[in-house]
């Protein structure tokens, strides 16, 4: 039946139902701080579906519980704004679930032990957007970034950086294939040598271009990096 229960300590108190002298059935669990749960118990256990709310953090979880815990599938929503929907485990995010951050990201894909770990895909604010390997919480292994302006990298990452074998391609036509070292081209461009024609007529609003290669400050040329340079030229009165 029926029963409110209050706890010796003060701090908790048990409005619900009952079988067999254990809390069992629907019932709510109220804190002295304002936190509390609502849902299905289980000989004496919180068990099943239910909506948990602590007040500190103002979190709010909708889902599954096993003992007490956060286990199985539920949407936590956070005090500060973000959002986690998906696979829990032993109060964790565990398994496949998407991840809305407080400053609009969206991450989807896997978890493990709270932090983004497995294959995922993250949308940035800004428009970037990554799709690969993650190893807590920092892009790792192989993955692909299509950054907002249409650069694109593809190949190895090492903590959160380019690092190892990948390619590049600029938004402005510019290449680079070959090793990359916390976030940088081993072999970094720094003079461009026009090759090919030299441009015969330059006219008042209208592109002119030519053929470049990239060069080291030695002079040795890059390889992939070749491109045809476009420029738009205007007089000065």
């Amino acid at each position: 039946g029926f029963g409110v229960f209050n706890y010796e300590n003060k701090f908790f108190r048990y409005e619900g139902e009952w079988s067999k002298g254990k809390k069992h059935g629907h019932g709510k669990l109220l804190m002295a701080d304002g936190s509390f749960y609502e849902g299905q118990f289980m000989d004496g256990e919180i068990q099943g579906h239910g909506f948990r709310y602590w007040a500190s953090s103002r979190n709010e979880y909708t889902g599954q519980f096993v003992k007490g815990e956060l286990h199985g599938n539920g949407v936590m929503k956070y005090g500060d704004g973000s959002q986690y929907e998906g696979e829990w485990m032993n109060n964790r995010r565990e398994g496949s679930g998407k991840l809305m951050e407080k400053d609009g990201s969206v991450y989807e894909g896997s978890f493990h032990e709270h932090k983004k770990h497995g294959e995922g895909k993250m949308i940035y604010i800004n428009g970037d957007v990554y799709e690969g390997d993650w190893v807590k919480d920092l892009r790792q292994g192989h993955g692909i970034i299509k950054q907002e302006d249409g650069t694109l990298y593809a190949g190895q990452w090492w903590g959160d950086e380019f690092h190892g074998e990948g390619s590049m391609v600029h938004c402005s036509g510019m290449a680079y294939e070959g090793l990359w070292v916390s976030g940088r081209p081993e072999m970094e461009a720094v003079v461009l040598r026009i090759v090919g024609k030299p441009v015969a007529e330059v006219a008042q609003g209208r592109p002119f271009g030519f053929e470049v290669e990239c060069c080291t400050a030695n002079g040795d040329v890059i390889p992939g990096e070749y491109t045809f340079l476009c420029i738009l030229a205007y007089y000065i009165y």
